[in-house]
């Protein structure tokens, strides 16, 4: 089947786009910006998708091939994972350092988003070490520490201006997520709820773990209430526990992701913003 590529980096002219794009061989050329451009009618084989992600890479380029009708019309959902791809954080980290313990709390995170360790097990051990914080200090990393990843905002307000349900569903906590939701008009949001008692974190979560498996449930069952198939949901994330949502996707995308997120996603923006997934789509 005819494939067509997107080529786009935010420091990537139309000069190394074309020389890029001359290794696909495209049968026609489309720049769809300063920074974009679009392939059409590639006869996409292993070895010259291998060739032109690599050079892609050196230039600090993405490189997407993807069926040539696809569309942002064809879906109904954005799903995305919240710590390191809608925000630039990892929010337990951030809170950990209010503790003086931001490096022990993050080895784990890295590891747990490499896919090491088993993530409810990791998610314990670290919130355990936050017990006796005042709730106050999340507070502190939302006002100070968190931002929206790039493009993020530009492409949420695209996919909502087209009609299409959001959804923020995270490993991190509702305390997060529903300041999140309420900013960026998101439909829907899922995370863990931090327990407290008396103006302290006691170091343990409410009920069950967001972990990879319940992500997954949950973009079944919004798609499931939106009437669409999960084929029709666009699902982003960085870590290994987006890795079973993502597999459901009719377009999982890897952001600033992990080598095992990037080896299973479908494309991956390793260099461009989250609205290089507008470009993909167009």
């Amino acid at each position: 089947m005819s494939k067509k590529l997107v080529l786009q980096g935010p420091q990537a002219d139309q000069a190394t786009l074309a020389r890029l794009a001359g290794l696909a061989r495209p049968a026609s050329t489309t720049p769809l910006g300063p920074h974009v451009l679009r392939c059409d009618g590639i006869d996409v084989t292993p070895e010259l998708k291998a060739a032109v992600e690599a050079a892609a890479w050196a230039a600090q380029v993405d490189a997407s091939f993807v069926d040539a009708n696809l569309r942002l019309d064809g879906f109904g959902l954005v799903a995305m994972d919240m710590d390191s791809t809608l925000i630039t954080i990892e929010c337990i980290d951030e809170i950990a350092d209010m503790q003086g313990l931001k490096p022990r709390v993050s080895a784990i995170t890295e590891a747990a988003m490499r896919g090491e360790l088993d993530f409810s097990e990791s998610l314990k051990r670290r919130v355990a070490l936050l017990e006796g914080l005042p709730v106050e200090a999340l507070d502190r990393v939302y006002d100070e520490r968190l931002a929206i990843s790039t493009g993020g905002e530009a492409m949420l307000a695209r996919v909502q201006a087209a009609g299409l349900k959001t959804l923020l569903v995270s490993g991190g906590f509702t305390f997060f997520t529903e300041r999140l939701q309420a900013r960026l008009g998101l439909d829907v949001a899922h995370a863990n709820v931090l327990e407290a008692d008396k103006g302290k974190l006691t170091g343990r979560v409410v009920g069950g773990i967001v972990d990879a498996e319940e992500k997954k449930r949950t973009v079944e069952r919004v798609c499931a209430e939106l009437g669409i198939s999960p084929r029709q949901a666009i699902v982003m994330g960085d870590g290994a526990n987006d890795l079973q949502m993502m597999g459901i996707a009719g377009l999982s995308v890897a952001f600033r992701a992990k080598p095992v997120v990037r080896a299973q996603a479908d494309v991956a923006l390793n260099f461009s913003g989250l609205d290089g997934v507008l470009a993909i789509l167009a």
